[in-house]
């Protein structure tokens, strides 16, 4: 693996947002919080939290397609095996692709930016927040965005 300056960023994004605890009440406000930007922002995607394979919050707006559902699915799916950002997977899979070498199935999943872990301090990941509908970039931006904004609201979580 490289020590890219972007995968140095993105490992520190992973270490910075963290929870200190994370409930569906959690995720509604954190779901809430992206939608309402991406509202405002005019962005037409689709936003998911879930805790393994229970939905704890989904909201399709205006411009997102069906095909933002497979996407999300994929995207979620590599950061619960992986436990980390899609964005962080895509940069150290980017000399060797685990999806073209038959490793992972690319119909099960996908190393597009826009998944992000839901890491609890003292347990780990519990689960995944996952935006579809931009480019892979922007798609986590807006994640990351969100859940930074979310942590400085709430006053919890971010290690030191």
């Amino acid at each position: 693996m490289s020590d890219s300056p972007r995968l140095v960023e993105l490992l520190q994004q992973e270490e910075e947002l963290v929870f200190a605890a994370f409930d569906n009440h959690d995720a509604w406000r954190l779901g809430s919080l992206i939608a309402n930007h991406a509202i405002s922002s005019g962005f037409g995607v689709a936003i998911d939290i879930r805790r393994h394979n229970i939905v704890l919050f989904r909201c399709v707006l205006p411009g997102a397609t069906s095909d933002q559902e497979e996407w999300i699915r994929r995207k979620a799916a590599s950061v619960l095996r992986f436990e980390h950002s899609t964005a962080l997977l895509g940069e150290q899979f980017a000399e060797r692709n685990p999806l073209g070498g038959g490793w992972l199935a690319p119909e099960d999943y996908t190393l597009a930016g826009g998944s992000f872990p839901l890491r609890v301090r003292g347990v780990g990941v519990i689960g995944a927040i996952t935006v579809s509908g931009l480019s892979s970039d922007d798609d986590h931006q807006l994640v990351i965005d969100g859940i930074r904004s979310y942590l400085k609201t709430v006053g919890v979580g971010q290690t030191g």
